[in-house]
């Protein structure tokens, strides 16, 4: 599990969220056998995904977080609770391209710039909140700023980093979110003393890796402020699906698609692109599928 804090400013101008999600980002890679730069890709955007997903309000809320930059990984999608449990997917998880320059992962390379985040959220109303925002870099932090400054106007600090082991698994991973509150709004002592503290930081899988806890490193980027800590949960990588679940998906299927299944199949498989487990099916159950639609 991954420990994840939220805190404020004791002066309430300043407001921020952290995760260690290293377990999170080592059951993704477990489960997708993604090659290093698309373990770092998803972890990324599942390390985000945890974070604004546990701002939700309610229970039964959930964010979808989703990237097409038009790069080889193809879409990239982080779906999260209140809770901040994620689970995620990617189109293509082997993808091969050379280092950059300065020897990091090429995640914008892999992801692409020519595309969009999307962010989903599902608030339990008629219709779920959909925003999104052209990619800047396709690294995807600075894609999450992007969003938080366009579509919800709040100027946002987030920082998200997953540091592979040369066996391909995760070594470290995490994050954080810094916002100004509208209170801050006009306070150039409080901006000018963030930008100090994001300018000397670390990045956060570099202070991870020193053994570092979450909430030291929130301190740390807030460093020069009074920090109390509103709440602290453990977050997971959890997929919801069962095989209640796969016979929803498959009654939403008209009754001609599902004859075409029993006629041309001994047994109809269908899978989750989350967690990869299969779901079967025997022909005599899909006719009952149809039968109850019918």
């Amino acid at each position: 599990m991954g420990k994840l804090i939220r805190c404020i400013t004791s002066d309430g101008l300043v407001i921020a969220a952290g995760i260690d999600s290293t377990d999170i980002c080592a059951k993704a890679e477990q489960l997708h056998q993604s090659s290093a730069v698309v373990t770092a890709a998803l972890g990324r955007l599942l390390t985000a995904a945890s974070l604004m997903g546990n701002a939700l309000k309610a229970d039964a809320q959930s964010l979808t977080l989703r990237i097409s930059g038009g790069g080889p990984i193809g879409t990239v999608t982080a779906v999260s609770d209140q809770n901040g449990n994620v689970r995620g997917c990617v189109t293509n998880p082997i993808v091969e391209i050379p280092l950059k320059p300065n020897g990091k992962l090429d995640v914008s390379g892999a992801v692409g710039t020519q595309g969009s985040l999307y962010v989903m959220k599902d608030l339990g109303m008629r219709e779920p909140y959909n925003g999104f925002v052209p990619l800047v870099s396709g690294e995807i932090a600075e894609d999450i700023t992007s969003y938080y400054a366009t579509s919800e106007q709040i100027p946002t600090v987030c920082a998200l980093g997953v540091l592979i082991n040369p066996d391909l698994t995760v070594r470290k991973a995490g994050g954080y979110i810094i916002q100004l509150l509208p209170a801050a709004h006009g306070y150039d002592e409080v901006i000018n003393k963030l930008e100090k503290n994001i300018s000397e930081i670390k990045p956060i899988t570099a202070l991870l890796d020193e053994g570092f806890d979450i909430e030291d490193i929130i301190k740390r980027a807030l460093n020069r402020f009074e920090v109390e800590v509103l709440s602290e949960t453990n977050a997971e990588y959890r997929c919801n699906c069962s095989r209640e679940r796969s016979i929803q998906v498959l009654k939403s299927l008209s009754v001609q698609e599902l004859e075409k299944l029993a006629d041309e199949l001994t047994e109809v498989e269908v899978n989750c692109h989350f967690c990869n487990s299969q779901y079967k099916f025997s022909k005599e159950e899909i006719k009952k599928i149809i039968k109850d639609k019918n």
